[in-house]
């Protein structure tokens, strides 16, 4: 082969390696994204796996496909894979690269935001309680407790994900560093440095590395060598805002990474709404000017179990069991008409997929079911605790007992006869969250962080006092102070601080499985009781296992478990949320029983009933 067919080769396989050579990048001259050289925008949609059943996860990325989305956004929660330090679960419900495989199914790029604090109004925002073992750690800083945490995290983390870069062959565009940080008190760079230097060091350099902040957010969130990016809602000036990215990114393309479609509930508030016509009209002018977006959310999904999180607005707001956060995708993955409008807007700048969109899912409606009532809680107090209390003068946190959800139950004895009416208090709101008073066990009241109502009690010196002291959610924003659960000052009766007491941590999942005897075998008074109590039921569903809602009316406030799946908490007494969504997946199909099994933490129906619905419950409020 002569020199001029060599070089001919040698260009062709040049240009070969070029087209195969896949990046995503920011053209700084054009001020716009290049995927694989090419002029890119992406438009995407907020989707957190961790509040969706496994199952359901193809349906909902197809969903937000044939929406015209080319992207998906995803927080990983830290707390999600890592329970207890050095201890990781990726399986099932868990399984980060199952869901990346389903998203590369569906031709949807990945925006990943692996925190390690991540908000989401998720339980302590993604950060694991664990820390709070260390009582004097500073959270999200250069403390060398707490980047020691994140490193050994991101050590697991991100070289599970490596593979899964775009430029690696996968689907993962670009990663976020940290999340709002500039809402945050101690604007730390040297934290903000650790963790950029981390990602890049374990990922490489060519990885596209970003931050979000809100527009007052800007100075203390951004770093040099990340992207900055902002977020905003249709209501907000977005030109102002975009404006304010520009001073931090003058050449490059303009980027919300959260516009609100809607917003999330808090118990005792009213259902939060974004109208259609506000939303669509906002996206439309974001998309006009050629900026990219994600819209958070576009399917909100459910706070499953304990991983609700809380706001911090001069009081503590523990939010909803429904994250359905009035978005394009309902709670139980139905498209909505806000959808339909979105989808019109996104058709104007883009080509939609070929195909219709699926139609909502089937949805049942059965019953009323009658639960029995299985015992008081005290009842089952040597199940829930196995090991022995902990026995201690003062009483110690959730943290401090290794409790990191749930229930704590601390007992002990009544010190002199009251025999006139004597309060029963705490200094500066310290229940943390939720106290249920017990007296003999006879049930007394509630105490509740940042409520002044009065509580008095009469008995005899000896009586056992027990304080079951429920976490409702630790703050994922607004607080610049670890939140921690469980009684932090002692409890005062009359002027007289109470000391000697007993801690049980209750580990009340463990006995939720299906196959567990232990509320038939138990023998115990039956009598109608007041205060925390278990009832179950089995029950068939009448047809295939579709979705459905759980209505529980008369019933005040509890934890609900179906066929062992911690399906969250109602608190049908307070408000907005009246119903919890059960995903098909959770229950057996006709002719097979399903258990169900409630913790009423005060005071049940005379009836003692429950309903199937076919639609939700969502805003009705008991102010």
């Amino acid at each position: 082969m002569g020199p001029g067919p060599r070089l001919w080769l040698l260009f062709l396989l040049h240009l070969l390696a070029q087209a195969a050579r896949r990046s995503f990048v920011v053209d700084r001259e054009r001020r716009e994204f290049l995927l694989d050289g090419v002029p890119f925008r992406y438009v995407s949609g907020s989707l957190h796996y961790s509040r969706v059943p496994s199952q359901l996860w193809s349906d909902r990325l197809h969903k937000m496909r044939m929406s015209g989305l080319n992207a998906v956004q995803v927080y990983v929660p830290w707390n999600y894979h890592e329970p207890q330090p050095g201890v990781y679960n990726f399986q099932g419900n868990r399984d980060l690269v199952a869901f990346l495989k389903a998203a590369s199914s569906e031709d949807l790029l990945v925006i990943l935001r692996p925190g390690p604090y991540i908000c989401a109004e998720w339980e302590m925002g993604g950060l694991p309680s664990w820390l709070l073992r260390k009582p004097d750690i500073v959270l999200r800083t250069s403390d060398p407790d707490f980047l020691a945490a994140v490193d050994s995290w991101f050590h697991v983390l991100l070289p599970m994900v490596q593979p899964w870069l775009y430029h690696n062959g996968g689907n993962i565009i670009s990663l976020q560093v940290e999340n709002e940080y500039g809402s945050y008190f101690a604007c730390d760079y040297t934290y903000l440095r650790h963790l950029a230097g981390l990602f890049r060091a374990l990922l490489g350099d060519e990885i596209f590395l970003f931050t979000t902040d809100g527009p007052e957010g800007l100075r203390c969130g951004t770093l040099q060598g990340l992207y900055c990016t902002v977020d905003f809602g249709p209501a907000d000036n977005m030109t102002k805002i975009f404006a304010k990215q520009r001073k931090y990114e003058p050449n490059g393309p303009l980027v919300n990474s959260e516009f609100y479609t809607g917003w999330l509930d808090y118990w005792g508030g009213n259902h939060s709404t974004k109208d259609v016509k506000s939303v669509t009209r906002a996206l439309q002018d974001i998309l006009e000017l050629g900026a990219n977006v994600n819209m958070y959310m576009f399917h909100g999904g459910t706070n499953f179990g304990y991983w609700n999180g809380a706001d911090w607005k001069k009081v503590y707001l523990p939010v909803t069991t429904s994250y359905d956060y009035d978005a394009p995708i309902s709670e139980a993955g139905d498209p909505t008409p806000k959808l339909f409008a979105i989808r019109n807007v996104i058709s104007k700048f883009q080509e939609l997929p070929l195909g219709p969109l699926p139609l909502p899912s089937p949805k049942m409606k059965f019953g009323p079911v009658t639960l029995k009532l299985d015992g008081d809680l005290l009842n089952f107090l040597h199940v829930l605790c196995p090991d022995e209390p902990t026995h201690i003068h003062l009483p110690l946190t959730f943290e401090a007992v290794k409790q990191d959800y749930g229930f704590l139950l601390y007992r002990t004895r009544l010190p002199q006869n009251l025999t006139k009416p004597t309060q029963l208090w705490v200094q500066n709101s310290s229940v943390h969250d939720r106290a249920y008073v017990m007296l003999d066990g006879v049930f007394q009241g509630i105490m509740e962080r940042g409520k002044e109502a009065a509580l008095f009690l009469t008995g005899q010196a000896g009586s056992t006092l027990d304080v079951l002291l429920e976490n409702m959610g630790r703050i994922s924003f607004g607080f610049n102070q670890s939140d921690f659960k469980g009684l932090l000052q002692p409890l005062v009766l009359g002027q007289v601080a109470l000391t000697d007491w007993q801690l049980f941590p209750l580990n009340i999942d463990a006995l939720m499985d299906s196959e567990n005897r232990v509320f038939e075998t138990k023998k115990c008074d039956v009598k109608f009781p007041s205060g925390p109590a278990f009832y179950s039921a089995t029950f068939r569903v009448p047809g295939p296992a579709w979705d459905t809602f759980l209505y529980l009316p008369g019933w005040t406030k509890g934890q609900v478990w179906i066929n062992g799946f911690n399906l969250g908490r109602y608190w049908t007494k307070r408000g907005p949320q009246q119903s919890l969504y059960v995903p098909g997946p959770l229950l057996l199909p006709t002719g097979a029983p399903n258990s169900i099994k409630l913790l009423e933490l005060e005071h049940a129906p005379p009836g003692t009933q429950i309903q199937f619905l076919d639609r939700p419950l969502l805003n009705f409020t008991i102010h």
